[in-house]
């Protein structure tokens, strides 16, 4: 069993594809999911203005999740500054009508404002009372980027998940990932830093803060692990429950990495085979209730 925490898909979008690259299309999307021995993925919606050319309601993703029940699982969205722009802004309703619609949680939430802004935080506490699990993304900085904006050492995340003890957040993106070392730079924090692991503050957080999970999607979550492979072991074994595979599948023909480096931790058995069931599958069949059997 392997379920992917983390892609996009979404139907044609003829001015997207006009400007550039556009997401992959449901039945391709599941056409790759077959060929990488993915069983099941999460399908996040795009609803903020900063991340694209396009929205992907959640409406839609619901839409497509119908039409592979057994393949593709829906999660909801929204942004801040929807219905009133302000922090008393009530999404009860929404989250309440979404959750009852069937959709297993929250995210990828990107708007570009500070992670601890009052805008955000209104949604953060109003998730967590729904009780959705949220994939966020980081951003380095305000402007030209999508994502929460934070800084240097996350001192931004960690107000959230003081605020928010009940509220489980998916840590994802390269200013989140890069963090796992101590001795990331203002200028690598947007990267993907090589080299030696000096346990950093993604390891700090996740010690201090058991709402914080990992979701190793992207070339951001494989370059954790994999940068120093000895560390980015214990790793894994450390905090096998709380960290989710992941591809972050956007594009057709799209390269993913992580697929085959999850196969050699498997078959070299570099992480005990019950880390890596419940990193591959049992981690998101409990977060989201699926209820899975196997």
């Amino acid at each position: 069993m392997l379920i992917d925490i983390h892609v996009h898909t979404c139907r044609i979008r003829p001015l997207a594809r006009a400007l550039g690259r556009h997401f992959v299309e449901p039945a391709t999307m599941v056409e790759m999911m077959d060929a990488r021995g993915i069983d099941r993925a999460i399908v996040l919606p795009i609803i903020s203005p900063e991340h694209m050319t396009h929205y992907i309601t959640p409406e839609e993703v619901m839409e497509t999740c119908t039409q592979y029940p057994d393949r593709l699982i829906p999660f909801c969205n929204l942004d801040p500054r929807m219905l009133t722009n302000t922090p008393t802004a009530d999404f009860r309703p929404i989250l309440k009508f979404y959750k009852e619609a069937g959709f297993k949680g929250f995210g990828e939430f990107t708007a570009n404002l500070p992670f601890d802004d009052p805008l955000q935080m209104n949604v953060f506490k109003q998730v967590e009372e729904i009780g959705f699990p949220l994939t966020f993304h980081i951003a380095p900085r305000q402007g030209g980027f999508y994502g929460c904006q934070d800084d240097a050492g996350l001192p931004r995340l960690e107000r959230v998940l003081k605020a928010c003890p009940n509220l489980k957040v998916l840590g994802h993106s390269q200013p989140f990932w890069a963090e796992m070392s101590a001795d990331v730079t203002e200028e690598m924090r947007n990267g993907y830093p090589k080299g030696k692991v000096k346990p950093g503050r993604v390891v700090d957080l996740m010690r201090n803060y058991p709402n914080l999970y990992g979701d190793l999607s992207a070339g951001s979550g494989l370059n954790a692990i994999s940068r120093d492979p000895a560390f980015g072991d214990r790793f894994l074994e450390e905090f096998q429950d709380r960290l989710l595979f992941g591809t972050d599948i956007c594009w057709p023909n799209q390269e993913t990495p992580i697929v085959d480096y999850f196969r050699t931790l498997q078959d070299e058995r570099r992480i005990s085979p019950e880390a890596y069931e419940k990193i591959a599958w049992r981690n998101a069949d409990r977060l989201l209730g699926l209820g899975i059997q196997g």
